[in-house]
């Protein structure tokens, strides 16, 4: 295995400089980005792995297990990593090798602010949830230190765990085609994912395909986010057009908000208004009515997250495995199921 010392001699730099850059303190001790870059490179190329253990107990930690981290965006999909959470628990519970857990919140579009992702000094592995498409830019062009999942993103260079989302729009917009609709609506949040768009752009091209009109007036952005939802359905509402006699709203956050509007207009879900929602969150089971929703199976795919991982920590696999799930309906009371 590679050392610091052998990093440090091809670089034509101290130890100690090269103990800084591989440490994450680079720009603390103004190192150029220049001498940096080289350094990271050479550790790349040399196959360098940080000995996390060890200086763990140098530092007086009581114990050396491996770490993963969980790279979590900081916007309101963090509704959804309980369940991820949970179907970590699972795994880590069924196997005999024991594992530390590191939660790395980070804000969307600036996941290149994390130095520990490119020297590989504070975790052996990372799943990475949720990056914006400039994040996923940023991945494409650099080179972390550790292996890394990708959750719910797809990449040619990295292992995911992922489902098809534009086939999930596809089956939204059969499913109001079969039960005969012909105006339909799209609630859609207001965040760079290429999944979410995926879904939208799914559903729209069945759609028309199908026959089935979608309004530029129908077809709404708003927040992430319950209020956003509750937004969304009194622009619908306001518009002076027709309501579409089916909605789908690409988060179930959303369509609480939307719910709750329409319920406030005195509309009628399902009699005046079909509402689909997508993930199958457990608010959808109380919901007035309860939601009809595309199931996202979080807890199997975090399952399948973290077994990936550990096999990429183990060098196991040379080259990006990619796992693909299925999503499937889930019907309530505020659309039916499919007709004949």
């Amino acid at each position: 295995m590679a050392s610091i010392k052998e990093i440090a001699h091809l670089a034509e730099v101290s130890q100690g400089t090269a103990s800084m850059v591989l440490n994450g303190k680079g720009d603390h001790y103004r190192i150029s980005q220049t001498t940096q870059q080289k350094i990271l490179e050479i550790a790349r190329q040399l196959n360098y792995q940080p000995n996390i253990s060890a200086r763990r107990l140098r530092s007086g930690g009581e114990t050396v297990l491996p770490i993963i981290a969980l790279f979590w965006s900081l916007d309101t999909r963090t509704v959804l990593i309980n369940r991820f959470l949970k179907g970590l628990q699972s795994s880590f519970a069924s196997l005999d090798q024991e594992y530390e857990l590191l939660i790395q919140p980070y804000v969307g579009t600036r996941l290149h602010e994390i130095d520990s992702l490119l020297t590989g000094t504070r975790y052996n592995g990372a799943i990475i949830a949720n990056p914006t498409e400039k994040d996923e830019e940023y991945l494409e062009k650099t080179n972390p230190m550790v292996p890394i999942v990708l959750y719910q993103r797809s990449s040619t260079r990295y292992s995911s765990v992922n489902v098809d989302s534009y086939r999930t729009g596809e089956q939204v917009a059969r499913l109001f085609d079969s039960r005969g609709h012909r105006d339909v609506g799209l609630i859609v949040p207001s965040v760079s994912s290429k999944a979410i768009r995926l879904r939208m752009e799914g559903f729209m091209a069945k759609a028309k395909e199908l026959g089935l009109n979608i309004s530029a007036e129908h077809h709404v952005f708003e927040d992430f986010s319950e209020k956003g939802g509750y937004q969304a359905i009194q622009r619908l509402l306001n518009s002076g057009s027709r309501l579409p006699s089916a909605i789908f709203c690409i988060s179930d956050q959303m369509s609480v908000g939307t719910l709750m509007g329409l319920n406030e207009a005195g509309k009628s879900v399902p009699d005046d208004i079909e509402i689909v929602g997508h993930d199958n969150d457990e608010v959808t089971r109380y919901t007035i009515p309860t939601l009809t929703t595309v199931h996202l199976p979080v807890e199997e795919m975090a399952g399948e997250c973290f077994r990936l991982l550990t096999e990429l920590m183990q060098h196991k696999y040379q080259e990006a495995v990619i796992q693909r799930f299925e999503t499937s309906l889930v019907f309530r009371k505020s659309c039916g199921g499919y007709k004949d």
